[in-house]
C-alpha cells in the first residue's frame, strides 16, 4: 500500500511522529509538506527531535488568505497525485493543508483518511471549523480521537467509515515526556523556576488579526502576577509589531518572550508550568495530558472533554475571567480521555483495511 501524507504546520508534524514510523514499517509512505507554516523551529526541528521522516516533497506554499493558500495547494497537489498514484491520502487535523489534501484526493478518486476526525467547536467563523467539517464529509475513513468525535460524525451522517482509534498526541506525549523532564534549558532561558510561571501561546487569526482583539490579548497576558513565558509565533510577532504593541507586551519584564520552540523544549516548559494561557486547540489537549491547568483564550473549543472535566476554562479575551480561572481549585480527578498511547498503530491498521 502506498500512502501519500499531507502536512503543513507544527501540530501536524507532531501527529505524524506517532504514525509515520509505524506506517513505513509495513507500507510505503510519501510525505508532502505544503509549507503552510514554514519556519525551521516549526518544521525541520521535528524531523530532528521526533524522528519524523524528512518530507519527500516540499511545496513551499505559505502566506496569502485562506482561499488563496488553499487554491495554490490544490494546484500543486492535483498533479502530484497524478505522478505518485497513491492508494490512500492521509491528512491530519484542521488546517488549509488538511482541506486541500482531502479535496485534491477526492477529486482524483483517491480514498481519503482523516486523523482527528469528528472534532467540533460549532463555530463556523473559525477557518479551522470549516476545514475539519468539509474534510470529514469528503473522507472515506474517519479516525476519531474520542467518543464525542464519533458521536458528532454519527449525528452528521457522514458517508465514510468511522473508527475510534484514540488520540495520536498521547503516543507522542508519552514518548517525549521523559526527555522533556530532564531539559532545564528552556526554564533557564526564560529565567523561571518550576511551578513559578505561566506558559502562553497565541496565534489564532481571530485573536491576532484584529487590532482591537490583539490589544485585549496583550492585556490578558500582562494581567497575571506570575511571569508569563510566551514562545512567540511568527504570525503573532508580525501582528504585534505592525500594531506597535510588542513593546507594551514586554514592558516591565513580566511577559518573557522566547523564539518558537521545538516540541521537547515546549513540553519541558508546559509540564512544569503553574498554568497555560492559549488559543491553540492542541495546547489545550497537551496541558490536559500533562495535568496542567489550562485557560483558553477563546469562547469555544473542539476539546470539550477538557472543559467538562474541569481542567480547561474558556475565557475569550477577558482578563478578569482569566485571573479567576487561574485561581480556581483544580479537580481531584483527571479521567483518561484520549486513549492508551497506541493510536498510531490503530491508524495504520485501519489504513491497511481501507486499501485492502
Amino acid at each position: 500500500m502506498k500512502v501519500l501524507t499531507v502536512i503543513g504546520n507544527r501540530p501536524q508534524f507532531v501527529k505524524a511522529a506517532a504514525v509515520s514510523g509505524v506506517l513505513r514499517a509495513a507500507h510505503e509512505e510519501v510525505l508532502v509538506h505544503t509549507g503552510q507554516h514554514y519556519d525551521d523551529e516549526l518544521s525541520t526541528v521535528f524531523v530532528q527531535e521526533l524522528g519524523v521522516p524528512r518530507p519527500e516533497h516540499e511545496l513551499g506554499i505559505g502566506g496569502g488568505s485562506n482561499t488563496e493558500q488553499t487554491a495554490r495547494m490544490l494546484a500543486e497537489l492535483g498533479p502530484l497525485l497524478g505522478r505518485e498514484r497513491p492508494d490512500v491520502l492521509l491528512v491530519y487535523g484542521d488546517t488549509n493543508s488538511t482541506l486541500a489534501g482531502g479535496l485534491a484526493a477526492a477529486q482524483a478518486r483517491v480514498p481519503v483518511a482523516h486523523v482527528e476526525a469528528g472534532m467540533r467547536s460549532f463555530d463556523r467563523a473559525m477557518p479551522e471549523e470549516l476545514n475539519r467539517v468539509l474534510t470529514d464529509h469528503l473522507s472515506d475513513l474517519l479516525l476519531c480521537p474520542t467518543p464525542v468525535a464519533v458521536e458528532n460524525l454519527e449525528r452528521e451522517h457522514v458517508a465514510g467509515r468511522v473508527e475510534l482509534v484514540g488520540d495520536v498526541m498521547v503516543d507522542v506525549a508519552e514518548l517525549v515526556r521523559p526527555r522533556a523532564a530532564g531539559d532545564d534549558g528552556p526554564l533557564r532561558e526564560a529565567g523561571v523556576e518550576p511551578g513559578g510561571y505561566l506558559l502562553a501561546t497565541a496565534h489564532r487569526a481571530g485573536n491576532v488579526d484584529d487590532p482591537a482583539r490583539l490589544a485585549r490579548l496583550v492585556e490578558v497576558l500582562r494581567a497575571p502576577e506570575l511571569p508569563v513565558v510566551l514562545p512567540l509565533h511568527p504570525r503573532t510577532r508580525a501582528r504585534l509589531e505592525a500594531a506597535g504593541l510588542l513593546g507594551a507586551l514586554t514592558d516591565g519584564g513580566r511577559v518573557r518572550v522566547l523564539p518558537p520552540l521545538g516540541y521537547v523544549a515546549f513540553t519541558a516548559l508546559l509540564t512544569r508550568a503553574a498554568g497555560v494561557l492559549t488559543d491553540s486547540g492542541g495546547v489545550q489537549k497537551e496541558a490536559y495530558l500533562a495535568g496542567v491547568r489550562c485557560v483558553t483564550l477563546r469562547d469555544s473549543t473542539e476539546w470539550v472533554e477538557t472543559v467538562d472535566a474541569g481542567w480547561n476554562t474558556l475565557v475569550d479575551l477577558d482578563a478578569e475571567r482569566a485571573l479567576a480561572a487561574l485561581a480556581a481549585p483544580l479537580p481531584a480527578a483527571r479521567p483518561d480521555l484520549y486513549g492508551d498511547g497506541r493510536a498510531g498503530a490503530r491508524v495504520v491498521a485501519a489504513l491497511g483495511a481501507l486499501a485492502g
